[in-house]
This record gives structure tokens, sequence and C-alpha cells, in this order.
């Protein structure tokens, strides 16, 4: 195991007809009646973090959590932090103030209830959290949220607000409240990304190392880390009406991707948010 800081692992729970590669491919109506993959994915995961003595935050959508009930309750009984992922996926660049509040409201309720425990910490789908709608954050702070995860400081074709800082900042003056970003790698001044997902998915995982590593000994912060359950899951529904690039992006080392996690999870050491970053 490398260094001596803890990281935070996170994992963004939602299935594979949910990401926002598909959302032009797959209707929402269809979701109830697509093979669902969660269950299984997520029995996977907390096993393996059972393995390996990790604790880890799940970014949890609320519809998950009203059909797959025991599931939020396994992560809460087994030692991890529940978040929110919002209700159904949607990008907070789609919705209103009042449509966004509105499901963060829901999504926080319905998790609390399901889980048993407060619900501290929220990430947007897609990190649809950036210059146009900081708005969101005054939201999330109001609704009781102590810290959001949701401002990726990159240029990315999706998302991305390059100008955030690297690191936790607070962005509402005068208040408590966390904006997390996912981590990056500072290299000759631009920011890289080496927090998970499909960087992690697609490139060597020396450089994922490498970068993690960098943050942890150089910068002396914390990495922020996240995944999703259908990255694991190579034998997941094929998608062939979407496009090539979505495709590529969606599909590519799906079948290496659990055992790079497993090499993470021995190299690195682990636990959740709100213990990483929250004082209380």
């Amino acid at each position: 195991m490398t260094g001596r800081i803890r990281n935070a692992m996170t994992v963004d729970v939602e299935d594979y007809f949910q990401v926002g590669a598909f959302e032009n491919d797959i209707r929402r109506e269809d979701w109830d009646s697509l093979p669902c993959r969660v269950e299984r994915n997520m029995d996977v995961i907390l096993n393996m973090f059972d393995e390996a003595g990790t604790k880890a935050t799940f970014f949890t959508l609320g519809w998950v959590a009203e059909r797959y009930p025991a599931v939020v309750r396994r992560i809460v009984e087994e030692g991890h932090e529940l978040a929110s992922h919002g209700m159904a996926h949607w990008r907070v660049t789609h919705q209103s103030p009042e449509e966004f509040r509105e499901d963060v409201l829901r999504s926080k309720k319905l998790l609390e209830d399901v889980g048993g425990c407060p619900i501290r910490g929220y990430r947007a789908a897609s990190f649809s959290i950036g210059e146009k709608n900081l708005w969101a954050l005054d939201i999330l702070e109001e609704a009781g949220f102590d810290y959001s995860s949701s401002i990726y400081p990159i240029r990315h074709d999706h998302y991305g607000m390059p100008n955030a800082p690297r690191f936790a900042f607070r962005p509402i003056e005068g208040r408590n409240f966390l904006e997390m970003p996912v981590t990056t790698v500072d290299v000759a001044g631009k920011k890289i990304p080496c927090g998970g997902g499909g960087y992690f998915r697609l490139l060597p995982y020396f450089l994922s190392k490498w970068a993690m590593s960098r943050v942890n000994n150089r910068d002396d912060q914390s990495c922020i880390f996240y995944f999703h359950p259908w990255e694991i899951d190579p034998d997941q529904p094929r998608q062939e009406q979407a496009g090539l690039k979505s495709r590529f992006r969606h599909y590519t080392n799906l079948d290496v991707m659990e055992k790079k996690l497993r090499r993470a999870l021995a190299d690195f050491s682990w636990g959740r948010m709100d213990e990483i970053f929250l004082k209380n």
C-alpha cells in the first residue's frame, strides 16, 4: 500500500441504461422493462470492499432505492456512507431551480427513509453543476446537505468547470458547505483527470497509480475516486443502437475493470467521503 493518506472511494449507484451516454438512445419510459443488473453488480462490489476492508460512499439514485431497498440497507448495514445521486439521473443543466429543488428533496427523504440514516452528500448526474448553474449549490445547502461532489474541474464535451479548484472548497460565502471535486493531477499546469470513471477504465493502470500517488505525495491531498456498478459488468445487454463514440466509452475494458479496482484497493488506503473530509 502506497503512502499514508486515506483517499475517498465512491460509487455512483445507477444501472447501465441510466447513463448519460445513452440518454438519447434509451427512453426513460422503458427503464422498468429492461433487465436490471444493479443488484448483481452491487453484490460483487460490496463483497469486494468487504474483502479489502474498505468503506466507501455510495451516491445512490432514488430510482434504485425505490426498487431495490435491500441494496440500500446493505450499504448502511455494512458501514458505508449512503449519499444522494438525485432521483432519476436528470442532469442539473436540464432542470430549473424549482425542478432541481423538488428532485433533491425527494431523493434525500427517500434515501433517509430506506437507509435509516442522515444523507449528507450529493453528486449531480454527469457532474452537471458548473459555472452556469452554481445556484444548485445554494439549493443543496438549503436542503440540508453538507457537501457536494458535482463539479469536475476539467474541460469535457459533456461536463466540466476548468476554472474550479482541484481540491475541496467552500463555494458559498459564510457557510460550511463543501464542494469536493473528483481528483485531477497537475501536469505542466494542466488538470488531468485521475479520479476513476472512464479514464481509469480505458487507460493503463500504472498511469492512474502514478497520478494518484502524485496527488497524495506532492499535493499532500486525498484523492476522490469514483466508478459505476455497470463498469464491472461485461455481460450487460449491449445497446447497438447507440453511436460509436458512446459505445466505445461505455464498453471498452469492462472485462478488466474489476481486476484494476482490486489493484487500486490494495495499493492505496481508502475511506468514506464524510469521514475523510467532514469534521463531524
